[in-house]
C-alpha cells in the first residue's frame, strides 16, 4: 500500500501572485551529490518523474502553515509550496529542514539572515528575545513603534512574530481595540490601525489563524476601518453583518465547511477591500495571506465534491420542473460558484471534479436552465457551459450527437445556444460574443479527437451541418431576400457580423462540408447582398468571407462564382465607394491584386470579360491593366497553343542533369581559366531571356520550310523502318566531369557524326575518335540518360557501312520545335566540347550550317566570364 504520509501538491508562486500546481507526488529528503548537499525530492505518482529538487540552504526561510503546508522562496520572485496530504508527513520533513539548518522543529520559520549586517545580527542573536511593551492604552504608540521598526529586518519580524504569539498579546490588543471604541479615542484606533497592518505583513500563517478565527474575525476588519489617512471611518463590519447574506442553497450538514466558507469570504473581503493597495515592497509580505485563501478554496471543493447527497440534491433541484424560478436561479449562482473555485484545482482533481459533475448531469440540467426566460439564470449558464468547454469540448460535443438521437434540432444544446447568440438582447451583444467563441471552440477541428476506431472530427461536423447549420444561418438568409439587407440597424449588422465571423472561420477549417453547404445554398452570393449594408464593418466582413473563399483557389468555388456573377456586387461597391481612399477600398483591390498575383486564369478571364469597361479607367492603381495583360497573355496562349508549348519547351531545360553531375561540371566551368577558351569556340548564352522574339520567330519558319520539303525523305525512311523490323533505340546523353575536353567548331556537314555521306568514318557516333561520343568518366563522374529517339550506338558500331547509313534515315528525328542558333547550333557544337551530345541532328542542315559557320568565323564569340553558368 501506498504511503499516504509523504504525498504532496507542490505549488509554485506565479507572476500575477497566484499558486500554480505542478503536481502531486511522494516527496523524501537526500543528500545529492550534484547539488552537494542535503536535498527535498518529489517524484510525481504518475510515472515517477521528478517534480521537484530542491537543495536545502542553511539560509533559506522555510515556513510551516496549517500544519500540512511547508512554504520557502528559492530565489527573489520563486516561492514554493508543498501541500500534505497528512499532518505526521510535514512533520517529518520539517523535522529533516530543521535538522540541516540547525533550528529547533517547534518553530513554525527559518529565517534568512543574509540582508543583515554583521553588527546588527551579532546584536539580534545575542539578545535572547523581543519583548513587548505590556498592552496597555497608554502604551499603544510604543508598541505601534516596535511594530514598524522590526518589519525591515527578517530576524526581529521572527522574533516580533514569536513574542505576540505566545503571549498571547493580539486577542489583548482586540480588547483594547473595544475600549477605545467605546470610548472614541481616536487616537488609540489609528495606532491599533497601525499595529494590526504591521502583523498582516509579517506573513506568518500562526498569526493569521488566530486573527481568522470567528472570534477574531470581526475585530481585525473593526482595527482596518479606522484609517488615520481618512477623514471618517470605514463601515466594513456593518456590510458584512446586514448588508452581505450567507444563502445556504441546500443545507450544508458539516459545520467545518459552514465554517471554512464563512472565514473564506470574509479573508477575501479584507484582502480584497479592507487592507491598503501594498507598495512593491510590501507585496511580497502578503503571499502567505494569499496562500491561505488558495488553500481554504481548495478544502472547500473537496469537501462538497464529496458530499454526494449534497451533489444529488443540487442536480435533483436543478432539474425538477417544480423548482420555482428564484430558487432555480439561487442553485445556478451557486453551482457558477462552484465551478469558479474549480479551477484552484489541480488538473487530476479538475478532471475528476469535472466527471463528478458530468455523472451527475450537468449537461442536461443546462438545457433545462437555458430554455427558461430568466436572463440572469441563462446568463449564469452560460457561464457554466463556458467552463465546461473550455475544459473538455470533446465531452460536450459527445454529448450533443448522442442527444440528437433522441430529441428534435430545436430543443438541442447547441442549437439552443444559437439561439441565445442571435436573441442576445445586449445592445453590444456582450453576450453573443461570448457565445460564439464557445460555437468556434466546438468547431475547431484543431481540438478534435481521432481515435483507430472513430475520428471526432467527421461524426460531430456532419452532426454539425446537418442538424445546426441552418439556424447559425437562418438570421442571415433572413436578411438577404432582397438586393439589399431587409434590416440594416446596428445590432442586427453586429449579429450578422458575428456569424460572418464564424462563417468564415468555418471556410477556412472545414473545408469539404463548408463547401457543400456556400454552393448548395447559395450562401455567397446572400453574403454579398451585405456589401450595400449602410454599415462599413459588415459590408468588409461581407468581402472577408468572399476574400476567403477566393484564396483557396478551389476551382469548385471558382465556377460557383463565375456561374453566379457574384463579383458584380464587389464591383458595384468599388465603384459606388468613389475615389475615397478608405480600407473598403484598399480590400476590394487586394482581392483582385491577389488573383493578378497568383494568376488565377478563370476568375482572371471572368472579371475582364464581364467588368473591364467598369474598371478601365481605373489608373491610380496597376492592378487592373494588370489582369488585363494577364487576359491577353492567356488569349494568346490559347490562340497559338503550339508556339506557347514552343515557347515553354526553350525556356525549358534542354538537358536533364541530376545534382551530382551539374555540381562537378560548375566545379569543372569556375576552375578553368578564360584563356584556356580557343577562339572560335562556341559558347552557352547565360540565360534563355536575353533571346529576342526575332531571334526565335525566324529559325521557326525556317525550320517550318525544311519540314516540308523531308516528308517525302521521311516516308520512305519509314517504309525502311518497317522492313528491317528494328525499334527505335535509346538515345544515351552523357556528360564526363572528370575530364576537360576542348573541342573546335566544324564548319562542313560531311564530317558531321553520323551524316550520310561518312558512314564510315571516324565521326560516326559511338566510334572511339569521335567528337560526339561520350568521354570516358572518372570514378566521379554522373551520367544520365534520356530517351530520345535517335540511332543506337551498339547497332550501327555493328553495322555496315549500308546499314549504317540506312539506320541514320531511319532515325532522324520528326520533332515540332523551333530551333535556332543559340539552341541548336550552339548548343550541339558546345555539347561536343563538353562531352553533350545534342537533341537532335538533321542531316539536311548543311547550308545553313555552313552559312552560319561563316558568320561565327567573322564574328568571334567572346569568352563566358567564369560566374556564367552552362545552360542545363
Amino acid at each position: 500500500m501506498t504511503d499516504t504520509r509523504r504525498r504532496v501538491k507542490v505549488y509554485t508562486l506565479n507572476e500575477d501572485r497566484q499558486w500554480d500546481d505542478r503536481g502531486t507526488g511522494h516527496v523524501s529528503s537526500g543528500y545529492v551529490e550534484r547539488l552537494k548537499g542535503m536535498s527535498l525530492l518529489v517524484r510525481a505518482e504518475s510515472d515517477g518523474s521528478l517534480l521537484l529538487e530542491s537543495k536545502i540552504s542553511p539560509n533559506t526561510a522555510y515556513q510551516k502553515q496549517q500544519d500540512t503546508l511547508i512554504v520557502w522562496s528559492e530565489a527573489e520572485n520563486y516561492d514554493l509550496a508543498l501541500s500534505f496530504q497528512e499532518k505526521a508527513g510535514c512533520d517529518e520533513i520539517w523535522e529533516k529542514i530543521c535538522q540541516v539548518q540547525g533550528k529547533d522543529p517547534s518553530v513554525d520559520i527559518t529565517q534568512d539572515l543574509v540582508d543583515e549586517s554583521e553588527e546588527e545580527r551579532f546584536d539580534d542573536m545575542s539578545s535572547p528575545g523581543l519583548e513587548l511593551p505590556p498592552c496597555e492604552l497608554n502604551r499603544l504608540e510604543e508598541v505601534a513603534e516596535l511594530v514598524a521598526s522590526s518589519l525591515p529586518s527578517p530576524l526581529r519580524r521572527e522574533k516580533l512574530a514569536l513574542a505576540l504569539e505566545n503571549e498571547g498579546y493580539i486577542k489583548k490588543l482586540f480588547e483594547l481595540f473595544h475600549v477605545c471604541e467605546d470610548l472614541e479615542n481616536l487616537e488609540g484606533l489609528h495606532h491599533l490601525y497601525e499595529i494590526i497592518k504591521g502583523i498582516f505583513l509579517l506573513n506568518r500563517t500562526a498569526l493569521f489563524e488566530v486573527m481568522f478565527s470567528e472570534d477574531c474575525i470581526m475585530d481585525v476588519i473593526g482595527c482596518l476601518e479606522h484609517d488615520p489617512s481618512l477623514p471618517q471611518p470605514r463601515k466594513h463590519r456593518e456590510f458584512l453583518t446586514k448588508t452581505a447574506k450567507f444563502k445556504e442553497v441546500i443545507p450544508i450538514s458539516d459545520p467545518e465547511l459552514k465554517q471554512k466558507i464563512h472565514q473564506t469570504y470574509r479573508v477575501q473581503y479584507i484582502q480584497d477591500m479592507v487592507l491598503p493597495t501594498p507598495s512593491v515592497f510590501e507585496e511580497n509580505m502578503l503571499s502567505t495571506l494569499h496562500s491561505f485563501i488558495f488553500f481554504n478554496k481548495v478544502e472547500i471543493v473537496g469537501m462538497l465534491q464529496d458530499d454526494e447527497k449534497f451533489l444529488t440534491d443540487l442536480f435533483a433541484q436543478l432539474t425538477d420542473e417544480a423548482t420555482d424560478d428564484d430558487r432555480r436561479h439561487e442553485l445556478v449562482n451557486f453551482l457558477k460558484e462552484f465551478c469558479a473555485f474549480s479551477q484552484t484545482l489541480q488538473p487530476q482533481n479538475r478532471d475528476a471534479f469535472f466527471k463528478t459533475l458530468s455523472n451527475m448531469g450537468i449537461l442536461p440540467a443546462l438545457e433545462v436552465i437555458l430554455g427558461m426566460d430568466d436572463v440572469h439564470v441563462r446568463s449564469a449558464a452560460t457561464d457554466i457551459f463556458s467552463y465546461l468547454v473550455e475544459y473538455n469540448p470533446s465531452m460536450v460535443r459527445e454529448f450533443v450527437m448522442q442527444e440528437a438521437q433522441q430529441n428534435d434540432d430545436d430543443i438541442l444544446l447547441i442549437n439552443l445556444i444559437i439561439e441565445h447568440m442571435i436573441c442576445d438582447t445586449d445592445p453590444e451583444l456582450g453576450g453573443a460574443v461570448q457565445l460564439m467563441g464557445l460555437l468556434r471552440t466546438l468547431v475547431d477541428p484543431e481540438n478534435m479527437l481521432a481515435t483507430a476506431n472513430k475520428t471526432e472530427k467527421t461524426e460531430f461536423l456532419s452532426f454539425f451541418y446537418k442538424h445546426c447549420m441552418h439556424v447559425l444561418t437562418a438570421p442571415l438568409l433572413a436578411n438577404t431576400t432582397e438586393e439589399k439587407p431587409s434590416k440594416d440597424d446596428f445590432q442586427t449588422s453586429q449579429l450578422l457580423a458575428l456569424i460572418l465571423e464564424l462563417l468564415t472561420f468555418c471556410v477556412e477549417h472545414h473545408t469539404y462540408h463548408i463547401k457543400n453547404y456556400i454552393i448548395n445554398k447559395d450562401i455567397l452570393r446572400r453574403v454579398l447582398v451585405l456589401m450595400a449594408s449602410k454599415h462599413a464593418f459588415l459590408a468588409l466582413c461581407a468581402l472577408r468571407f468572399m476574400r476567403k473563399i477566393i484564396g483557396l483557389k478551389d476551382e469548385f468555388y471558382n465556377r460557383y462564382i463565375m456561374r453566379n456573377f457574384l463579383f458584380e456586387p464587389v464591383v458595384k461597391a468599388f465603384l459606388n465607394n468613389g475615389s475615397r481612399y478608405n480600407l473598403m477600398n484598399s480590400a476590394i483591390i487586394e482581392m483582385f491584386e491577389y488573383i493578378r498575383v497568383e494568376d488565377v486564369k478563370s476568375l482572371t478571364a471572368h472579371v475582364i470579360e464581364n467588368y473591364w469597361k467598369a474598371l478601365e479607367d481605373v489608373d491610380y492603381v496597376q492592378t487592373f491593366k494588370g489582369l488585363k495583360l494577364r487576359y491577353e497573355q492567356q488569349r494568346e496562349r490559347q490562340d497559338n497553343p503550339k508556339l506557347d508549348s514552343m515557347r515553354s519547351i526553350l525556356r525549358n531545360h534542354r538537358y536533364r542533369r541530376d545534382a551530382r553531375t551539374l555540381e562537378d561540371e560548375e566545379e569543372m566551368w569556375f576552375n578553368t581559366d578564360e584563356d584556356d577558351l580557343e577562339d572560335g569556340e562556341a559558347v552557352v548564352p547565360p540565360s534563355d531571356k536575353m533571346k529576342s522574339d526575332e531571334d526565335l520567330m525566324d529559325p521557326i519558319s525556317k525550320f517550318m520550310e525544311r519540314k516540308k520539303l523531308k516528308e517525302t525523305e521521311e516516308k520512305e525512311v519509314l517504309q525502311k523502318a518497317n522492313l528491317t523490323g528494328r525499334q527505335s533505340p535509346n538515345f544515351k546523353l552523357s556528360f564526363s566531369s572528370g575530364t576537360k575536353t576542348n573541342l573546335t567548331s566544324q564548319s562542313s556537314a560531311s564530317n558531321r557524326p553520323g551524316s550520310p555521306g561518312s558512314p564510315g568514318s571516324p565521326g560516326s557516333p559511338g566510334s572511339p575518335g569521335s567528337p560526339g561520343s561520350v568521354a570516358k568518366s572518372t570514378p566521379q563522374s554522373a551520367a544520365i540518360t534520356t530517351k530520345v529517339l535517335y540511332q543506337c550506338e551498339e547497332q550501327v558500331a555493328k553495322s555496315t557501312d549500308k546499314e549504317k547509313n540506312s539506320m541514320k534515315m531511319e532515325h532522324d528525328v520528326k520533332i515540332d520545335v523551333p530551333l535556332d542558333r543559340t539552341t541548336s547550333g550552339v548548343m550541339c557544337e558546345e555539347s561536343r566540347k563538353g562531352g553533350l551530345v545534342g537533341l537532335v541532328d538533321y542531316p539536311d542542315d548543311d547550308e545553313e550550317e555552313d552559312e552560319e559557320d561563316d558568320v561565327d568565323n567573322k564574328e568571334e564569340s567572346p569568352p563566358l566570364s567564369k560566374k556564367s553558368r552552362l545552360a542545363s
